[in-house]
């Protein structure tokens, strides 16, 4: 069989095209084969295989990328590649005349999101032609709604002569692309010429694609011979689809037949809900297994453990087997209504009766489970993650740690144990089999309630942290792709005036790179079996992160890694007189110990400090660290010490420029210093300078440099998957964010209360983008009732300006007004807007907390806060209060969505 490819790139001198065709082996492994491609003017490329028809797949997947002396300059949209289907009977030559695919305009069209949920349509099998010659016409329409179907109408008798009611169909054979062959001997001219129609299942209301009229040739075909052409994207005259949706986290959840927590079922339930109420997006927060310590500091659902396990505590027991012995029977159900009575999650007691309850349904049902093809296949196909897992776990909980620095032997992942803790023969075997049971359980429910929401059209959003924890599965496993000797945060923001230290280690990126983002592309990959939409968390990281020092607790001498850092001669450029040890090392005058401690000062200067000379003093070499002092201060509890404590973090982060960290030549300003008394200090000129070179730094500087680190990794990731992506861009953006934002397609994140514009106080919903994600607040502010009473100037002014409402502006927040705040959110133009369940309650005084506080899910700036926030009332009561069910309704229709 003989195939020729052709497709018009303009390339300039160095490039040639490549061929690159996909194949897949049994282990779902892909391999591309390239060739290189012809051309005598840099733009028509050609390029012929021959294959031969015995060992040929009937379907050929391929892409097309540009090389540039043997690297890779671009490639296409590599999301939905180019498919040939060599089903045609007599055909032996096929002649493809392609176009280059770029990430179009509306790619999110092609996400699962629309395909699998909105638009939902299955794809169909092409049945074979037997023409001696064929013209296939291949054409995109992604547009079309679920109920709609393609067609192509022409001049031509056998196209229809322009009656809709006679045009010929076509077939979707892939998501959003459509295929027909027509037998060329039929068309009495060379020209054919047509247009696509949209027949729904009104059929006397045909639509057409707009522009002109379209014509192919058909060549001069000999018996044996096709020719393929791939069309412009069809366009119809169809609007944006707007969806609405709530945000909730899994663990909030509260139905009659939850186990004091959130599980699988009650996600089936709210599933129920958004359904009910013309909602079609469901969002959560991470929902991996975090289990290091199993106390209550393991309900932070940001630090998993591993990227690919879920956590026990959301297994739905209702839908297991019972439990044999009615004595444990009857007693794990009191203590289910007792822990489901409690206003808040008990996440000890929760995850230790869930985790006894599946050692005891182990015991009973595990050994006939475990036989099952179910579980044979699921094994078969998570073990590259699932075999460490359940090895770090049997380890932590032997030693009683998850600390695997301190286990005493296995303190990294050894694959030759892959063998035995596989074989079911083996006593290594034996000692993890209940962590395989435990996933499979987790994995089967979670994927029948994602394929649950499917049909019911509703679109699962799940989260993807930034980081893992320190102590988990991922660096135990593959510490080669971690840096541990610094912690990733976030610089100083509105939630935090000392930055956030979340306590992760930083990604070693020159090492994901090597093998091009392989453990990033198998999370996002996993993650796509219970989610068809996601949320990057601090997409940031993929820019820069704030690197803090190990020896550091707050995040104020943190840099940004990557970061081009400034030399000395680049400061004094500035016009700032350049004095490294006074500018590096924390400045402490009598006055300042002065100011931060008061009458406490002499007291300080005795116990921590050491006189340097004149007035000034340095730390104590036992306390010069924030983590000695956090040391120092461990036991303590009352007002006064921590007071102390804080004081003494405030004197060693007290310096205008951090050392980079590869560099020792290089700084950087140190972020908010302008806050600080070393800043103070400084002659009124050389404040002027440092505000200089502090803004080039942080807002100029870095931007290509952060613009080209993003397009290394971010590109593969999106594409990995059908997901829809949206990202949580808020805080410190730098300006190349949205560029790549923009490239990529992703959708941002919007809130009015904290715009993009610096220009502006408060966003205008009318300017968000179509591909955004416009929100209240999210898990880590305050809900729409505490933002609306913690500033009164700051709501007066939205109220005034924002709102367009005369007169002061009541308090507390009524529900009236919070209905009218959601509506107009609900009414802007972003594709999806999506609220926590606290501000969609806010809206209805009879429902909603009468305290708001009561609501709030995480305070950022307390990195040991504990999660365990629960729906007031149950699913069920939420489901059956029919005013509050059609008020959201109502909304939900009025804002277009």
């Amino acid at each position: 069989m003989n195939l020729y490819f052709n497709i018009d790139y303009r390339t300039v001198f160095g490039e040639e095209l490549l061929l690159n065709c996909v194949d897949t082996d049994k282990s779902g492994n892909e391999r591309v084969a390239q060739y290189r491609m012809a051309t005598v003017d840099g733009l028509r490329w050609t390029c012929a295989l021959e294959l031969k028809k015995d060992n040929l797949a009937r379907v050929l997947t391929y892409f097309y990328s540009v090389d540039c002396e043997g690297s890779e300059r671009r490639h296409e949209w590599s999301t939905e590649c180019h498919t040939l289907n060599l089903n045609l009977i007599k055909a032996d030559t096929y002649r493809i005349f392609d176009k280059w695919i770029d990430i179009p305009e509306d790619s999110y069209l092609y996400s699962s999101v629309f395909t699998e949920c909105v638009n939902r349509r299955k794809t169909a099998v092409v049945n074979p032609t037997a023409f001696a010659k064929t013209v296939r016409l291949v054409v995109r329409a992604p547009q079309l709604r679920g109920d709609q179907r393609l067609a192509v109408c022409g001049e031509s008798d056998v196209l229809g002569a322009w009656n809709p009611a006679k045009a010929v169909p076509m077939y979707e054979h892939n998501f959003n692309e459509w295929i027909v062959d027509l037998n060329a001997d039929a068309f009495e001219d060379d020209v054919i010429e047509f247009k696509f129609v949209a027949l729904g299942s009104d059929e006397a209301d045909p639509m057409w694609e707009t522009g002109l009229n379209r014509t192919v040739e058909t060549m001069d075909l000999e018996d044996g011979e096709a020719v393929v052409y791939e069309l412009d994207q069809a366009f119809f005259e169809l609007w944006n689809r707007k969806l609405a949706g709530t945000l909730v986290p899994l663990f909030s959840l509260r139905s009659t037949t939850s186990f004091g927590v959130g599980d699988f079922g009650d996600l089936r339930k709210m599933i129920d809900w958004v359904a009910q109420t013309r909602q079609r997006v469901l969002q959560l927060l991470p929902i991996n297994d975090t289990t290091t310590t199993h106390t209550w500091t393991d309900s932070y659902p940001y630090s998993c453990i591993s990227i690919f396990a879920l956590h026990p505590q959301y297994a739905d027991l209702g839908r297991l087997p019972a439990l044999n012995d009615p004595k444990k029977r009857n007693d794990f159900e009191a203590l289910r209504q007792q822990l489901n009575a409690l206003s808040q999650i008990d996440y000890e007691q929760v995850n230790r009766a869930k985790l006894e309850y599946l050692k005891e349904l182990y015991a009973q049902e595990g050994k006939a489970l475990l036989k099952t093809p179910e579980y044979k296949a699921f094994f078969k196909e998570a073990q590259q993650w699932l075999v460490p897992y359940a090895q770090y776990c049997h380890l932590r909980d032997t030693y009683g740690t998850a600390d695997f620095s301190r286990w005493p032997d296995h303190q990294t992942w050894n694959e030759a144990d892959r063998a035995a803790l596989s074989a079911t023969t083996r006593k290594a075997y034996k000692q993890v089999e209940f962590y395989y049971f435990v996933q499979f359980i987790l994995n089967s429910q979670m994927e029948a309630a994602h394929e649950y929401a499917r049909k019911k059209g509703v679109i699962l959003k799940g989260d993807i942290p930034i980081g893992v924890n320190r102590y988990g599965c991922d660096v135990w496993m593959e510490p080669k792709y971690f840096n541990l000797n610094g912690q990733a945060g976030a610089p100083p923001d509105d939630f935090s005036v000392n930055g956030q230290n979340w306590g992760f280690p930083t990604y070693n990126w020159e090492e994901m790179l090597k093998d091009d983002c392989a453990w990033w592309v198998r999370r996002f990959q996993h993650m796509r079996k219970f989610f068809d939409a996601y949320r990057i968390d601090h997409v940031l990281g993929f820019f820069r992160i704030w690197e803090i020092p190990a020896d550091a607790v707050h995040g104020l001498l943190g840099q940004f890694t990557p970061a081009l850092g400034m030399t000395r001669e680049e400061i004094e450029a500035y016009g700032l007189r350049f004095q490294e040890e006074h500018f590096t090392t924390p400045f402490i005058a009598d006055w300042v110990v002065d100011r931060v401690f008061r009458a406490n000062a002499q007291r300080v200067k005795d116990t921590y400090l050491q006189h340097l000379h004149d007035d000034i003093w340095a730390m104590k070499p036992e306390y010069d660290t924030q983590k000695k002092v956090e040391a120092a201060f461990a036991d303590a509890t009352d007002e006064q010490a921590l007071w102390l404590r804080d004081g003494l973090y405030a004197l060693i982060s007290n310096v205008l420029f951090v050392r980079d960290r590869k560099d020792p030549n290089r700084f950087h300003p140190r972020i908010s210093a302008q806050f600080d008394f070393t800043y103070e200090a400084l002659y009124d000129n050389d404040k002027a300078a440092f505000n200089r070179l502090y803004n080039d730094y942080f807002y100029r500087r870095n931007n290509h440099f952060w613009y080209r680190e993003a397009m290394k990794k971010l590109p593969r990731l999106v594409q990995a998957t059908r997901m829809l992506v949206c990202a949580e861009d808020l805080g410190m953006v730098p300006d190349c964010v949205p560029w790549v934002m923009n490239e990529l397609k992703v959708l941002s994140l919007e809130l009015q209360s904290m715009p993009k514009n610096p220009k502006v106080r408060f966003g205008y919903l009318e300017d968000n983008p179509y591909r955004s994600v416009c929100t209240i607040s999210s898990h880590d502010m305050p809900t729409l009732r505490q933002w609306w009473d913690e500033d009164d100037e700051r709501t007066q002014a939205y109220y005034s300006t924002m709102l367009h409402r005369s007169g002061g502006a009541p308090h507390p927040l009524p529900g009236w007004l919070a209905r009218d705040i959601v509506s107009r959110h609900l009414c802007s133009p972003s594709m999806l807007c999506v609220l926590s369940i606290q501000d969609w309650l806010s809206i209805d005084e009879r429902l909603r907390l009468d305290d708001p506080n009561a609501e709030r899910i995480n305070i950022p700036a307390n990195p040991k806060h504990y999660w365990r926030y629960r729906m007031h009332m149950t699913i069920e009561d939420l489901m059956a209060n029919e005013s509050f069910r059609e008020n959201v309704a109502e909304l939900v229709a009025e804002g277009g969505r």
